[in-house]
């Protein structure tokens, strides 16, 4: 399979959004996923436009069981394993480099510039080359980082900063460039899941039971809403509003900007996966094996479909499909609309890792320990 180049120009474009809107990512395109959301605001929306049926295209083996969550930049798939390594894989499904972290790579990882950030289950913060795989620094936080690390730009001080949650309680914001910690917000349990980047806020939810609002310049907190129960998953961002789940089956639409939750759906079993919102519509799986299709206005439940296994892995909007792996050892494609399942793969094993989706590559990692590429 040819090695497939991010748009010098789209990549040019999307440098000057990103500083006229103060956010700091790798813009997706076609034929990129550069964090496991695909976007800071963590939206889980791809602008491939896929068609099903897909073949296996190659698979690769690591030393160990796969929970993180693959990204996809300029050819190069990108991915940790519990072995403690994390990969740069070709294209054609060879190994290019990778990296002794020490510690299981449970996080998924993300790509900034030429710089690739992730996080171990010992809870130290990595950057390194893209290209080589070379550390250009180490951090460390006192607990397991097990959600993505995500990042912001401040037109301001001309500054990139990465965030990442850790079971020491903290959201830690440390330069991107060299490493120093520049603040930490302490919240009351462990912070599982990643932080959404919108509105010059840091939105996550905690074990807490709350969904808190820090500001991305200082730290400090700006809102925070009681869930009563734990939201080990990321929300998605939509404009001002963010969408989560909690470990009791409860799904919440929350408006930042008047500080409010506009509804809350129940019935759905404990929501580890976060979600994906796109085309009006919220897409999520449960651990009771359930994909759930809500309308983003209202919270009504517009579909579901049942998987043989729990849905921990977090679904993808792609135009009119939905990719979503499951602990059933399954890759699905469901028509968004329908959520009627268009194609599926068996793997033979259960699937935790979110699929990365472009219009050329869906890779998935799996508990075998192998990383699953699949084409047209």
């Amino acid at each position: 399979m040819r090695r497939v180049l991010c748009p010098y120009k789209q990549v040019l474009v999307a440098v000057f959004m990103l500083i006229v809107t103060g956010l700091s990512a790798q813009e997706k395109s076609n034929d990129c996923w550069p964090s496991f959301r695909g976007d800071p605001r963590l939206s889980g929306t791809s602008p491939a436009n896929i068609v099903p049926p897909y073949r296996l295209l190659w698979t690769f083996k690591t030393g160990d069981a796969i929970k993180s969550s693959a990204i996809i930049w300029e050819g190069t798939v990108f991915i940790g394993s519990n072995d403690g390594y994390l990969y740069a894989i070709s294209s054609a499904g060879k190994l290019k480099w990778k990296f002794n972290a020490g510690n299981s790579v449970e996080a998924p990882p993300v790509i900034t510039g030429n710089t690739i950030y992730f996080g171990t289950m010992e809870g130290s913060l990595f950057a390194l080359d893209a290209t080589t795989g070379t550390r250009k620094w180490k951090y460390s936080t006192e607990g397991q980082i097990s959600g993505s690390v995500n990042f912001t730009f401040s037109a301001a001080t001309k500054r990139t900063t990465v965030i990442a949650g850790s079971y020491d309680y903290n959201l830690h914001c440390v330069d991107a460039v060299t490493g120093k910690g520049l603040w930490k917000y302490e919240s009351g349990n462990f912070i599982n899941g990643a932080a959404a980047i919108g509105n010059k806020m840091a939105i996550f939810g905690g074990c807490d039971g709350f969904l808190h609002l820090v500001g991305i310049s200082d730290g400090k907190l700006r809102d925070k809403v009681d869930i009563g129960t734990y939201i080990p998953a990321s929300a998605a961002l939509l404009g001002d509003k963010a969408f989560f789940g909690n470990y009791d089956g409860v799904f919440f639409c929350f408006d930042t900007r008047l500080k409010k939750i506009i509804w809350k759906t129940e019935g759905g079993g404990p929501f580890l996966a976060s979600p994906a919102v796109g085309s009006g519509k919220v897409i999520t799986g449960s651990q009771n094996r359930y994909i759930y299709c809500y309308d983003a206005v209202h919270g009504t439940v517009l579909w579901k479909f049942k998987t043989g296994g729990k849905v921990d892995a977090s679904p993808v909007i792609a135009g009119n499909q939905v990719v979503a792996a499951s602990a059933d050892g399954r890759l699905h494609i469901l028509d968004i609309n329908t959520g009627n399942e268009t194609w599926q793969y068996e793997t033979g094993s259960a699937l935790y890792s979110t699929p990365a989706v472009t219009s050329t590559m869906i890779v998935v990692g799996a508990q075998d320990g192998k990383v699953y590429c699949f084409g047209r």
